[in-house]
């Protein structure tokens, strides 16, 4: 359980660098630094928000504090950030000196969570955050981004707005039910909830795009033992991630790794080769392949270039694969094939040599999809989960509409769907093990 009336403090930067941060907030903020800090002038106390002061912890170092006066700062508490060397030692003491002057150690996304309780942001915008931070691709920082600064945020209160009108109109009916007197038109009812509902289904079908920019967009790639899968994989990641060998069969299971091409986050998959196999254990591996394609969204189908049967085998990949996905073919080994390539609108490379690998890349950020981040995406669960839940709510709406049901069993319908946006947004959570669960999978010091 959080304890809002606690002074926290914690490091609030990446090992590596030659300065750190450390982050505190609460109540005692000013107090612990002048207890930690000797500053060359005056106290942080007595200093007017959004102060830089220099000072130094005795036997320690010297540091650069930053104070920020309620509410202006991060969490909306007094807090400070105290900029040291990026010693281990100088930062493990300096927050034992702030406990000892009446801190504690904050716990994993505390200071975030500070901030949606004293109304900084919503929770959609506190759990953006977390995907800010962890980040690795520009479209995946741009969703990011854009949801942290409250474009999501703003989306889903204008369709909570249409519902609220909606359940104003329905409300009203029921104010004065008794006289009999409708003041709703049916027609605008149904237009507001029709516009909601369409909005909340697109925005929960957006998560399956969402997810791949968050999570990487899953590629699979498939063929024929020996046909240079493992090869490729090595060639795009430019490392030696699976193992090569002449020998059929050498892959046994997929090996997934990520990799950022073009501004995009890609979830490669290297399979077992595709064949009829008597080993009990390849063809376990073979089964995972079938798996894995199945739930690519972009599949690469690698086909020996160089064998007489490459036509017939790159149209049997082909058959594998279902209308909702995007096939690449790849005719490899072009390094031991000469004379003109007549495969038309498939790619022609040597992943042992990286000739042409440059088209393929081209190929695959085009097979991703419009990832540009500008618009509106659901990349959490629990979002997609309460948008599929309110576009539910709102169908029973329409239904009862259309055949004339009571205002009252209408408005219960109605109440559901506003409550799953609230959800999102935070506005009807309170419990403090639901926003435990939720900050937990921060990092410390965020």
């Amino acid at each position: 359980m959080a304890h809002y009336a606690d002074t926290i403090c914690a490091p609030a930067s990446g090992s590596g660098g030659a300065v750190a941060l450390i982050r505190v907030s609460g109540p005692s903020a000013l107090a612990a630094a002048d207890a930690v800090v000797a500053f060359r002038n005056g106290k942080a106390s007595s200093a007017k928000g959004y102060s830089l002061k220099f000072g130094s912890i005795a036997g320690v170092d010297d540091v650069l504090v930053s104070i920020f006066r309620a509410p202006h700062s991060y969490t909306g508490e007094d807090s400070v950030e105290i900029t040291c060397h990026a010693s281990s030692y100088i930062v493990s003491r300096i927050l034992e000196l702030l406990v000892e002057a009446g801190c504690r150690l904050a716990g994993p996304g505390e200071f975030t969570q500070r901030a949606f309780v004293g109304g900084k942001m919503d929770l959609a915008q506190a759990e953006a955050v977390a995907d800010v931070i962890a980040s690795s691709s520009a479209v995946e920082h741009r969703v990011a981004m854009n949801q942290m600064r409250g474009g999501y945020s703003a989306e889903l209160r204008g369709i909570r707005d249409e519902m609220m009108q909606l359940a104003a109109l329905l409300e009203l009916e029921l104010d004065f039910s008794e006289e009999e007197v409708e003041f709703a038109d049916r027609g605008r009812l149904m237009s507001l909830c029709v516009s909601a509902r369409e909005h909340c289904s697109r925005l929960s079908d957006s998560f399956r795009l969402g997810n791949a920019v968050k999570n990487g967009v899953p590629v699979a790639i498939v063929g024929a033992p020996n046909s240079g899968k493992s090869t490729l994989l090595n060639a795009l990641l430019g490392d030696d991630r699976a193992i090569v060998s002449d020998i059929p069969g050498t892959t046994r299971d997929t090996i997934e790794e990520v990799c950022v091409l073009g501004g995009v986050k890609f979830r490669f998959i290297d399979t077992a080769g595709l064949r009829e196999a008597s080993d009990v254990v390849e063809k376990m591996g073979i089964e995972r392949s079938y798996a894995a394609l199945e739930k690519a969204q972009v599949v690469i189908g690698v086909v020996d270039g160089s064998a007489p049967s490459a036509a017939a085998d790159g149209a049997e990949i082909a058959e594998k694969v279902s209308d909702g996905q995007k096939l690449i073919l790849c005719y490899n080994k072009s390094d031991l094939v000469s004379g003109a390539f007549d495969a038309a609108g498939c790619c022609r490379i040597s992943a042992k040599t990286g000739a042409d690998l440059d088209g393929l890349r081209s190929a695959l950020v085009a097979a991703a999809g419009p990832l540009d981040g500008s618009e509106t995406l659901v990349t959490n669960a629990r979002h997609a989960a309460a948008l599929s839940a309110a576009s539910s709510s709102l169908s029973l709406v329409e239904d009862g509409l259309c055949s004339g049901l009571p205002g009252d069993l209408v408005a219960e319908d109605l109440r559901a769907a506003i409550a799953s946006l609230n959800g999102i947004l935070g506005e009807d959570i309170t419990a403090n093990d639901v926003l435990g669960e939720i900050f937990s999978k921060f990092c410390i010091g965020k």
